[in-house]
């Protein structure tokens, strides 16, 4: 048995971090006896990718004469453990593979072990199993329709989650603001974004909590996209109120390739990548490749945005040996553009400006990120996966927006600017291990999460033109730290019912000096938040998947807001339940149906934008879910997500209880074709009228929008298609609508009085672009 060394802290204040390091090792030193198999043979296998070289975690594999399923895990091992001697059939499938079979022969107390090497497929609906040890095929799904959609950032990509909404209101550069399950996310107040594990939210923000900008991101080097909507998973934790989105990037990169694009409004973009090593480093287990994007664009307003977008990513991935990986990614990013931001309905009615006009046109900002993310997976043995992950990015921000125009100083106007440098460092390690209880199987995590955010000057100052600062409103420096271990078991209670319980808990560290304070105070606070998740999945039939979710989550507040108040409830919980069902009523037709309730506790709000704190009550959110995968015929599919909620303030009388902004009905989908080198799509988008305020007494008009995307690529030489050329249309009808809305309080320069009003942000008219790719 391993010989393992306590840890030990003099100071008790460091023990978050010393656990963070030291938890998942810890676990590594469990006798060996607990993992052993107890009679019977073994079945070890690997999946990989036939023509990238690498693994395919996620794979799903099934043993077919005993019935057993089991997942890849991240470095593509399973294991199949305490089988009768004999020989067994194993079936593995992945999306947008072909599925593999081989057969294995077993002896008692022995060990056999099994390759898969699975070559690329168009893809099959059939390969999705309905299975209750398979939780979430739908969202496995959702991410092989990124190269058939239109996209400029991955921003984009959102609007693929079922429900999701997402709208610019300031400029391409600036984070979009995001809808979900009755929220009004704004920038990312409650849905939690990770990108290779990298956390994209940000913690006590100038422009506000939670701020999410993807635009570092490469959208063609995103291979795959995981999310779930609820509060049901004990490895997400801070702003997992509505849901979770990751997103990852390739280990090994398929085939080079350069694409450039062009289209309306001066819109130029540029993307490629490039292996560095060639492929016979990666059959040593070595690769690496580099990534880069430019763009430019002016937009669709009356004054050009002159949007800039740089984008460099690198990853490094090495094979240590058979059973440890390596993986080590840099990236830097920088952005700049202007704005013409919300605009007030009355001054395009009175036709002071136009649809596409600005009454302040020097909004806009420029931000930037650099990201070191280094990930090593070691599988201490057949049944034990330890994965440490250590990141560091350096963040800068700097924004200009005008939202009264003229209210609050007639003289210079109402512009502001809100600014910040940050680095944040952090920790995420697990532990996966199988093992069972009572002869049945249980695949049980371990880990912990620490991260340190430190921001620098954190600003919100009155400006005039950019160029004259008339006033500091806020200024000082933020830092934050977040501790959470957490355990996560799934529990097979019989081949048809499996039981998934968390528990997680959250502890925060916060400081703030404020620098306008000539008494130059350093202000801490405290607090922790527990987060326990109940589920169950149950095959009703082989083709019929019952599933019961339930679980705590929360969003924290703003360091300032929680300093400057002394309530207890400064880290309000979210309280979910979901019940629902999956169903395959023939190979090719795929449907999920779910009825859900969502409360949220009493919190208090920092409103970056005006550098004050301002209370909310209770909530109550209840919906439903529908969504729908056919494929037609095999070079046709056709999806589908209908999403109806009812958001309520829980203690406000009837009739003034409503949500502003807040979602009531959504819907997104479309046909896909793939046949003979063609390939394209025709989807829509889906947006309700909603209530603009409180009262309901201004409406926010919904929208229903057409983009279309086609490409072609030609056969050449021995068969292979490396040239594509594509064309796509957003809103292909021209249809006028407002992609951003706002009930406001403004002021235009003449004006005696403020009005309260909707102001806006008009979508795009129908923008057409083409691109051509080259592979090789």
């Amino acid at each position: 048995m391993k010989k393992c060394t306590p840890v030990r802290s003099d100071t008790a204040r460091f023990w978050p971090i010393a656990a963070a390091f030291w938890l998942p090792l810890l676990f590594s030193c469990l006798p060996s006896a607990l993992f052993a198999d107890a009679h019977g043979g073994t079945v070890r296998g690997l999946v990989a990718d036939a023509e990238a070289n690498a693994e395919l975690p996620g794979a799903f594999v099934r043993l077919v004469e005993l019935d057993q399923t089991a997942v890849a895990n991240e470095l593509g091992m399973f294991t199949f453990a305490d089988l009768p001697g004999g020989r067994y059939t194993l079936v593995v499938s992945f999306i947008g593979f072909e599925t593999s079979t081989q057969t294995v022969q077993v002896v008692d107390h022995e060990s056999v072990a099994v390759k898969f090497t699975l070559k690329t497929a168009e893809l099959n609906l059939a390969d999705v199993q309905v299975n209750a040890q398979r939780t979430k095929p739908m969202q496995t799904l959702s991410a092989l329709d990124l190269e058939t959609r239109p996209l400029n950032s991955a921003q984009d990509v959102l609007r693929f989650v079922p429900g999701v909404v997402i709208a610019q209101h300031a400029g391409g550069g600036k984070a979009e603001q995001i809808f979900l399950r009755g929220f009004d996310i704004d920038h990312g107040t409650d849905i939690a974004l990770f990108a290779d594990g990298l956390p994209v939210n940000m913690v006590s923000h100038a422009h506000g909590q939670g701020y999410a900008d993807l635009h570092f991101v490469i959208p063609e080097m995103i291979q795959t996209v995981d999310f779930q909507k609820g509060t049901y998973d004990a490895r997400v934790g801070n702003f997992s109120t509505a849901g979770y989105v990751k997103f990852e990037t390739p280990d090994v990169l398929r085939q080079n390739f350069l694409k450039m694009e062009a289209g309306q409004y001066d819109h130029f973009r540029t993307v490629a990548a490039i292996d560095l090593l060639g492929q016979r480093a990666a059959s040593r287990g070595t690769s690496a490749y580099l990534a880069a994007e430019t763009l430019f664009d002016n937009g669709y307003f009356d004054a050009p945005q002159n949007f800039k977008r740089i984008n460099l990513f690198g990853k490094f991935r090495q094979a240590l040996d058979e059973r440890q990986t390596l993986t080590v990614s840099l990236s830097r990013f920088t952005s700049s553009w202007l704005a013409s931001g919300q605009i007030p309905d009355r001054a395009v009615q009175s036709g002071q400006i136009g649809r596409f006009g600005a009454i302040d046109p020097t909004e806009g900002g420029a931000t930037g990120r650099q990201n070191l993310n280094v990930q090593h997976w070691l599988a201490v043995s057949d049944n034990v996966l330890l994965k440490n992950q250590f990141y560091v990015s350096k963040y800068d921000f700097e924004l200009y927006s005008n939202f009264t125009f003229f209210l609050n100083d007639p003289v210079n106007g109402d512009q502001i600017r809100q600014k910040e440098t940050r680095t944040i460092t952090g920790y995420n390690g697990a532990m996966q291990y199988l093992t069972s209880i009572g002869g049945k199987k249980l695949t049980l995590e371990t880990g912990a999460n620490l991260r340190y955010d430190e921001t620098t000057d954190s600003e919100l100052s009155a400006t005039k033109n950019r160029r004259e600062t008339i006033s500091r409103l806020a200024l000082g420096d933020v830092q934050e730290l977040n501790f959470a271990p957490y355990a996560d078991a799934n529990l097979e209670l019989s081949k048809r019912l499996t039981l998934n319980a968390g528990l997680r808990f959250d502890v925060f560290h916060y400081s703030y000096v404020n620098k306008l304070d000539s008494a130059f105070t350093n202000k801490t606070a405290a607090k922790t938040r527990p987060s326990p998740k109940l589920n169950l999945h149950y095959q009703a039939t082989p083709n019929l998947q019952l599933f019961a979710l339930s679980g705590v989550s929360f969003h924290s507040n703003d360091t300032r807001t929680i300093l400057e108040k002394s309530e207890e409830n400064i880290l309000p919980g979210a309280f979910g339940v979901e019940a629902g069902a999956l169903f395959k009523p023939f190979s090719k037709l795929l449907i999920s149906l779910s009825a859900w309730q969502l409360e949220l506790q009493q919190e208090f709000v920092y409103v970056g934008d005006a550098g004050v704190v301002e209370p909310s009550g209770r909530s109550l959110r209840r919906g439903i879910d529908l969504s729908a995968r056919w494929q037609i015929a095999p070079w046709l599919f056709l999806d589908a997500d209908y999403n109806f909620t009812k958001p309520r303030a829980a203690d406000e009388p009837e009739g003034a209880d409503y949500i502003p902004l807040a979602p009531t009905q959504t819907s997104i989908g479309g046909l896909t074709v793939s046949k003979n080198g063609f390939s394209g799509s025709l989807r829509y988008r889906y947006l309700a009228d909603r209530s603009a305020n409180e009262d309901n007494s201004l409406t926010a008009e919904g929208f229903f929008l057409l983009d279309a995307q086609l490409a072609y690529a030609p056969k050449m030489k021995m068969g292979k298609r490396p040239l594509e050329f594509s064309l796509s249309a957003l809103n292909l009808t021209n249809a006028e609508w407002k992609e951003a809305q706002f009930e406001t309080e403004s002021r235009l320069r003449n004006e005696a009085e403020p009005v309260t009003e909707i102001h806006f942000t008009p979508g795009t008219p129908v923008f057409v672009k083409g691109a051509m790719t080259y592979r090789f």
